[in-house]
């Protein structure tokens, strides 16, 4: 009894996963799905922010006085 006890309790982080994700197919395709879009998301902020970071004043939104005629005062 103690040893079924010990062997269900020593799964470790591997068979956790397989438990709780892998075991049925409907679950593990909707975690890979979800995964895959969430870590398009995080992607393309990441890739945005850093784009935005090296860019700061050679963008369209930067100047200030783009398309703006001057007044003739």
């Amino acid at each position: 009894m103690d040893s079924a006890i010990r062997r269900r309790s020593q799964g470790g982080l591997f068979e956790g996963l397989y438990r709780v994700i892998m075991r049925r197919n409907s679950v593990y395709v909707t975690f890979v799905i979800a995964g895959a879009f969430l870590g398009e998301r995080a992607v393309d902020y990441g890739v945005h922010r850093l784009w935005e970071y090296n860019n700061v004043g050679k963008r369209y939104e930067d100047i200030p006085v783009l398309g703006q005629r001057q007044s003739e005062e």
